[in-house]
């Protein structure tokens, strides 16, 4: 894969990646000139000769063409790569035996979780205070900014944590589809099982109705939810009564939220979030990869990893559908792609504006590369169901939700749907934190690791620095999640990350 001087990624491929190390004049490979002052690690340099037109090739796959000659050993970037039409002759389930075979046979493994009424199982024992709208998000920051100021909290040794979860929509909302997801979003949140009681607070005249909620959802059924209950201000006598009344209500749950205690759970009963954000040329080579090795051991373990992010799979989706469980899968992700398509159209944008500035910087061109990169989360094992936005998450193995890439916006559709932590790839950086499911920050090279180390809980770029396998990391990973799951605290809890990442997908038009 490596050497001294470039990063080998397939044999077909017509690029190769210039290793962290490497330096102005340089000679790589004998493939042409010495590097440029300008080319940074992570970028790609051309393994051949392309005349303008030609495919440009990584992963072994078109990630764009040569808007120019490019001769080999120069520097393949933006000013001479651009995105080009991926082909969607898509061949469902062509792949499919193969990645039953790629499941590994996993001894059981286990984690100290709690066990809920309705038999779910936590990672962590939070109250929920839960905005329906906009109008009540100061009362909801008020009331957890005193509560945890007083220090009651510390009489509680099984309650992890009170979280203020607050939005800027809830109303003046056009789209059904927008109402609906937002909908989906505070339910999956009130009754996710890392919550050990709920409390929705509104307005009382708003658009996103507390009892249309209880009725669409079955608050009443006992198997729904362990502890839920709501306020509403106009009805509580305005702001101040509002936050007062949240604050006794959280006192008055607090001794039995207490009770809840950490059992031994099998590992299977854990659904794990795969995110990665502000990527790099690096995330597709170490992080990505290793993850997806972790999301293949999930599924030897009859647990549940959740990919997302539809435009950064853009271009690479036929990967995944090559190993979808049946047609209906396929279908309905193929669906979604044609939806996006239509939707960043109509709203005159594009898939390929998705690599960021940041993305760029790090070395990644195009959408169809950063895709290839994203998808190696995935592993190789079947894909065995697709989820909208937010809907609850059922089915073991590798599964797929259509979320934006925009990740406070990704991750929480994930956690709606049932994630117990969110295991997050980067290469640039990021601070990103989520509650009431913890995030573990990967990162893609040693560089950042040791930038960023109150951030980062593991470092995957001694993948290519000390030669660890793509195996060991992905084990390694894993055990960290059954250490997380257990209780041990990430970086991003540590600093007090997640209040402010919840952010429901909105959309259609404010009225």
């Amino acid at each position: 894969m490596t050497n001294s001087k470039l990063i080998i990624l397939n044999p077909t491929d017509t690029i190769a990646i210039l290793p962290s190390g490497a330096k102005k004049g340089d000679d790589p490979l004998e493939i042409g000139a010495p590097l440029a002052a300008n080319v940074m690690a992570g970028h790609k340099l051309a393994l051949k000769d392309h005349a303008k037109g030609d495919e440009i090739i990584k992963f072994g796959q078109i990630i764009g063409k040569a808007t120019e000659a490019i001769k080999a050993g120069e520097h393949v970037h933006s000013h001479n790569c651009a995105f080009t039409d991926h082909g969607q002759d898509y061949q469902i389930g062509a792949d499919l035996e193969a990645a039953k075979s790629a499941i590994p046979s996993m001894e059981g493994r286990t984690f100290m979780g709690y066990r809920r009424k309705n038999g779910e199982v936590g990672t962590r024992n939070m109250i929920v205070l839960c905005a329906t709208v906009n109008c009540s998000a100061t009362v909801i920051q008020h009331a957890s900014q005193e509560l945890l100021a007083s220090g009651v909290l510390d009489q509680y040794e099984n309650v992890d944590g009170i979280v203020g979860l607050t939005h800027g929509t809830g109303c003046g909302m056009s789209a059904q589809k927008g109402y609906e997801l937002l909908e989906r979003v505070l339910w999956g949140y009130a009754t996710h099982p890392n919550s050990g009681a709920t409390i929705f607070v509104g307005l009382g005249c708003e658009m996103m109705q507390i009892a249309r909620m209880k009725s669409l959802f079955d608050a009443d059924n006992q198997n729904s939810v362990d502890n839920f209950h709501s306020l509403a201000i106009q009805e509580v006598g305005g702001t101040r009564q509002t936050i007062e009344a949240i604050k006794a209500k959280v006192i008055e749950l607090l001794p039995e939220v207490n009770k809840a205690t950490r059992e031994e759970c099998s590992a299977s009963e854990l659904k794990i979030a795969l995110q990665c954000g502000g990527s790099d040329g690096f995330s597709g080579i170490t992080a990505n990869p290793a993850l997806g090795k972790t999301a293949d051991m999930l599924a030897g373990l009859g647990a549940t990893a959740i990919l997302s992010e539809t435009p950064e799979i853009y271009g690479a989706e036929q990967l995944l559908l090559r190993r979808a469980a049946n047609k209906e899968v396929a279908d309905k992700l193929i669906n979604q792609i044609k939806w996006w398509e239509k939707y960043v159209e109509i709203n005159q944008g594009s898939l390929d504006n998705n690599p960021s500035p940041g993305n760029k910087a790090g070395g990644l061109t195009t959408i169809l590369e950063k895709s290839l990169g994203a998808t190696a989360k995935s592993g190789s094992t079947p894909l065995t169901a697709v989820y909208d936005y937010g809907e609850k998450v059922t089915e073991p193995g590798f599964v797929y939700m259509d979320t934006p890439g925009y990740d406070p916006v990704c991750a929480t559709g994930q956690i709606a749907g049932g994630a117990h932590m969110v295991v997050f790839t980067t290469g640039r950086g990021s601070a990103f934190g989520s509650k009431p499911a913890p995030t573990i920050k990967v990162a893609t090279n040693d560089t950042l690791f040791k930038q960023m180390p109150d951030d980062m809980d593991i470092n995957c770029g001694d993948v290519l620095s000390a030669g660890i396998s793509l195996e060991d990391k992905g084990a390694q990973i894993l055990d960290l999640i059954l250490r997380v799951a257990s209780g041990e605290k990430t970086k991003s809890e540590l600093l007090g990350l997640g209040d402010n990442e919840f952010v429901p997908w909105q959309v259609g038009a404010v009225m």
